[in-house]
């Protein structure tokens, strides 16, 4: 059992495969022989406009929907032959039983799941205590923020010590020191051998956090692999340049050769053509009598290889892959091994 204040816990190397995984629902082809591999203990990014498959693929993943060709493996076996109890799932949708109390709730899907009753609440103290979230455990979940009904959520999929953590927009819903401590708690999971896959709209979070990215869009793969290896796959170059004050930057898209990715007023990326020396650029702004208080050369964005290769920002709302009631999130917070009759009261 991973607890969230203890360390010293030996990781374990296990390869999560999407396998040509396809699947329709009627005449909507979902996933297309969808393929790509999420490295063991690893945090990986799984992108894609909305509609583009991700929960499909989670779903395939946790045994709740059946691919019509294809299979997704854990550590060499099929996912559908493994206990629930391998994978933590964090919905899009938020999951919890509005009238029931955190503490009780969190105990009753550690029950689910397995846990004895004791240890499922010690567990659940430990982890909202981490939080800073101790004194939400005996309020309902009804009377709670979105953001902290966001953070018990997440505590309710990982409370089972799962081998894997598959996460749809986790993010949704917290301020920045939410956020900050989410990061530390997927790196800590990271480090205990844990395998960690998650959607999200936030390239930079990506950056910062992830390894490796697969990008899907209609339910075909665009690109996957180490983010290093996709960015520097794309032979172009990014120039960042940030300026002593706001002002109009409309001149920098009438140089040749210079396109404007991620426009502002006072700090702007620019894509250039192989031909184009970004002390040129440099030149036209000091030309032009312009301060210049940050430059650098790098290599593109991950939001820029998004938008270039499935045309549109990931926070595009169009749904364009299944039918929404298809490509919606599992109700009802974590998928465990349970009897479809549970209900609460039995968790005592």
């Amino acid at each position: 059992m991973v607890r969230p204040l203890e360390g010293g816990y030996p990781p374990v190397r296990m390869a999560l495969l999407v396998d040509r995984v396809t699947k329709r629902f009627g005449p909507v082809l979902a996933l297309d022989a969808l393929a790509f591999e999420v490295g063991p203990g690893s945090v990986f990014g799984f992108l894609g406009a909305n509609g583009a498959g991700k929960t499909t693929t989670m779903r395939i993943a946790l045994g709740v929907v059946r691919p019509d060709d294809g299979d997704i493996r854990w550590a060499g076996r099929s996912t559908r032959e493994l206990p629930r109890a391998t994978f933590g799932y964090l919905p899009e949708e938020r999951g919890l039983y509005h009238r029931m109390t955190v503490i009780d709730q969190l105990v009753y899907f550690g029950r689910l799941y397995g846990l004895p009753t004791d240890l499922a609440r010690r567990e659940a103290r430990a982890w909202l205590a981490r939080f800073h979230a101790a004194d939400l455990a005996d309020r309902r979940a009804e009377e709670l923020s979105k953001g902290n009904q966001q953070k018990i959520q997440f505590v309710a999929a990982i409370l089972h010590d799962p081998a894997v953590l598959l996460m749809d927009e986790p993010f949704t819903g917290l301020d920045p020191v939410n956020v900050s401590m989410l990061r530390e708690a997927f790196l800590e999971l990271r480090d205990r051998g844990k395998t960690l896959v998650f959607s999200t709209h936030q390239m930079e979070t990506v950056e910062t956090l992830c390894e490796a990215v697969a990008i899907i869009d209609r339910g075909r793969l665009v690109v996957s692999g180490p983010i290093r290896d996709v960015r520097r796959a794309t032979g172009r170059r990014a120039l960042r340049l940030g300026f002593d004050r706001p002002g109009p930057t409309a001149w920098l898209a009438q140089l040749p050769g210079v396109r404007v990715v991620r426009p502002g007023s006072d700090e702007v990326e620019l894509a250039l053509d192989p031909e184009i020396e970004p002390k040129a650029v440099l030149a036209a702004a000091i030309d032009r009598g312009i301060g210049v208080r940050h430059f650098e050369v790098a290599e593109p964005s991950l939001e820029q290889i998004f938008i270039e290769r499935v045309g549109r920002p990931a926070s595009d709302e169009a749904t364009l892959g299944a039918p929404e009631a298809e490509d919606a999130d599992v109700a009802g917070g974590p998928v465990p091994d349970a009897r479809p009759d549970a209900r609460p009261g039995a968790a005592g």
